[in-house]
This record gives structure tokens, sequence and C-alpha cells, in this order.
């Protein structure tokens, strides 16, 4: 079965997010806020000047996901676009903040050389994906440039 990067980083929000108490009638919105978040700080990233190397550093675990410029934009968006709008109060809205490196570090282990071969490349992102890149849109697209330019 084939997953979209989209679907892996749902997949790492649900389970991080596991532990927290969110209120019901906006567990999907956060949740969903996380995603979106997450996925639009990679494709902002990896669109932007340098932004390679940055997915790079984040995929070979050169940065770890807490220190990643990645971490920190997710982080941004989700306070802007979700926790602005929910008034969850400051230590809920910590917490799931700080769920974020949680959730890259999860993403991006599922990255890591998965066919043995010592570096992360194409086939270590399509192996992770079930086979194929398909439905990870504009990311999914940069992912496999990026690493046919290595």
């Amino acid at each position: 079965m084939a997953f979209s990067i989209a679907d892996i980083i749902k997949q790492q929000v649900s389970s991080a997010a596991g532990g927290i108490q969110i209120p019901a009638n906006v567990q999907n919105q956060v949740l969903g806020g996380l995603s979106d978040s997450i996925l639009g700080s990679l494709t902002q990233t990896a669109t932007s000047r340098g932004g390679v190397n940055v997915i790079t550093d984040l995929l070979t675990g050169k940065t770890s996901a807490a220190k990643s410029p990645v971490t920190s934009l997710a982080g941004s968006l989700f306070a802007k676009n979700i926790l602005k709008n929910l008034n969850l109060g400051s230590a809920l809205n910590s917490s799931l903040t700080a769920l974020i490196p949680t959730i890259l570090g999860g993403v991006t282990k599922l990255f890591r050389d998965q066919n043995g071969d010592g570096k992360v490349d194409i086939n270590d992102v399509i192996i992770a994906l079930g086979g194929k890149i398909g439905g990870g849109g504009l990311f999914g697209n940069i992912l496999g440039s990026i690493f046919r330019r290595r």
C-alpha cells in the first residue's frame, strides 16, 4: 500500500497527540492544523533558497528535528493559522506546539536509509511511501528532484 507524505504526517500527528487532552469540539481542527502546518513548512522550506539543504540535513540527521528551521516554521504556521483562533489557553497551546519536533522526528525517521545502502536517497523515500511517490503533491515532487540531484 502506498502512502503520501501527507498520510505519513497525519499518522505521526495522531500518534504524538494521543496523550494530550484536546477538546472534542476542536480536535479535528487541531490535528489537521498540525498536519497542515508541518506539510506547509516542508513545502515552503523546499521551495525557498537553500531549502533543499535544510531538508536534506533534516532527513539525514545532520540537523535534529528540534533544531531544524522546518520545525520553527511549522510552529509559527500552527500558532498563526490554528492556535490564534481557538483560545485553548497557553498551557495547551504550548503542549501542542511542543509536539512538532516529535512529529517531524518521526516523519524523518521513516525516510532514513530504508534500503541499507548507508545514505538517504530517493529510493529510501519511495520505500517509506510504500513503493511510489504519490499524493504528496508539490512536496513529493520536490523530494524526488532533491534526491535525483545528489
